[in-house]
């Protein structure tokens, strides 16, 4: 169990989850390039882009891992993503964990308990960095991402698109970790869920 002063959050073992796999879901974008020119294309429609992410944890081995989605070799992020124009921000995310990670069967309905926000980041630009704090001088910034506690049941099944990987990382392997060859350390220390 982790608490803060305002909400604890049950983490419960990995072993109590079931992984399965659905339809591919592919990414809109090959190349990150690709991607902030089509931000670009959308922010001159619709103005800033609002994203949501969750934070999913579980435990393994008496240590709290977070679960995220893997992209091809290298590319990890949280489940989540762009909300619609006017969207709610939970019943937005509500979508995208059911997008990403949820059985397409009535017999298996996703129990999503959206908890509180515990960051939101900023970019000011149409570049790959985000900033934790809307920097002074930016009055148009062109995305606002907002990171979400989810609470997990003690029971869950997991429905992962067969081109994506789950991955269940030990948080300390998040912090400070910027080291050569991160990527092999990281995927021989992690559980990997196809």
């Amino acid at each position: 169990m982790v608490s803060s002063s305002s909400s604890v959050v049950n983490v419960y073992p990995l072993a109590n989850y079931t992984f399965g796999t659905k339809e591919p879901k592919m990414e809109k974008d090959t190349s990150v390039a690709d991607r902030l020119a089509r931000m670009k294309v959308n922010y001159m429609k619709e103005g800033m882009r609002t994203s949501v992410e969750a934070i999913l944890l579980v435990q393994e081995h008496n240590h709290p891992h977070i679960l995220l989605l893997q992209i091809g070799n290298t590319f990890c992020k949280l489940p989540g993503g762009r909300l619609k124009p006017g969207e709610n921000e939970i019943e937005g995310l509500k979508r995208k964990l059911c997008s990403k990670l949820a059985v397409n069967s009535p017999s298996f309905p996703p129990n999503w308990q959206v908890g509180e926000c515990v960051a939101v980041w900023w970019r000011p630009n149409f570049e790959t960095v985000m900033y934790p704090y809307c920097p002074p001088h930016i009055t148009k910034p062109k995305e606002c991402k907002k990171l979400f506690i989810v609470h997990l049941s003690e029971r869950e099944y997991f429905a992962v698109p067969r081109n994506l990987k789950l991955l269940a990382v030990p948080l300390f392997e998040l912090y400070d970790n910027i080291q050569e060859n991160q990527e092999d350390q990281l995927l021989t220390r992690i559980r990997i869920w196809s």
